[in-house]
């Protein structure tokens, strides 16, 4: 895995932190706060929510950090750009506990096959998908987030393959659109009231 300066692979013992620094940086997240309503609720389970996310993407593709563990990009490779059943309980075996998936269960099964189809739809083609991406947020406004998908984006461009990503964040639109992504399209997420814009990055 090639890496910029200032960038690594996460390493298996670096996880729990890791999954500190990224709950902390989607707290604000609409989709979490939309799973996760409670505050109390997500103080406790975004840890254990993010530990599964870095936990797959560890078995099935890679996840870049900082030397300080400042935040992660969590991306999966061409082929295995989606998230399956197997691979996910994989991951959350002993991660996310009974009281998180009593709570957010109904509305994960909400939001999830659309935001699979809208995937699907808009990148049928092999691509890299960028999964998770989060900066702690005491150390956001640094150019963090651009380094860390970085060495990603480059080694797609040199394969000549786009990139691809769902945000339901606006903010992050202009972030990713800054980094050479395009809104492929915008949904409306009923009954959530959540909007997902579908991102692409061409190749090149």
């Amino acid at each position: 895995m090639q890496t910029q300066p200032g960038v690594l692979p996460l390493r298996r013992e670096q996880i729990r932190p890791a999954a500190a620094a990224l709950a902390r940086a989607f707290d604000p997240d609409p989709l979490m706060r939309y799973y996760l309503p409670g505050e109390p609720d997500r103080i406790r389970y975004l840890p254990g929510l993010m530990t599964v996310a870095l936990r797959y993407c560890l078995l099935y593709g890679e996840v870049h950090t900082t030397p300080g563990l400042a935040g992660a990009a969590c991306w999966l490779p061409p082929g295995r750009a989606g998230m399956t059943f197997w691979g996910m309980l994989r991951a959350a075996w002993g991660a996310v506990s009974l009281g998180f998936a009593w709570l957010a269960f109904r509305r994960l099964l909400e939001v999830t096959p659309v935001v699979e189809r809208l995937h699907a739809g808009c990148a049928p083609m092999p691509h890299w998908y960028l999964m998770l991406l989060g900066v702690d947020p005491p150390c956001q406004g640094r150019g963090i987030g651009g380094q860390l998908i970085a060495p990603v984006l480059e080694r797609a461009a040199q394969a000549g393959l786009p990139c691809y990503l769902e945000t339901m964040t606006a903010r992050d639109v202009a972030f990713y659109s800054k980094h050479g992504f395009h809104v492929a399209r915008e949904v409306a997420l009923p009954p959530s009231g959540l909007t997902v814009w579908a991102m692409l990055r061409p190749p090149s």
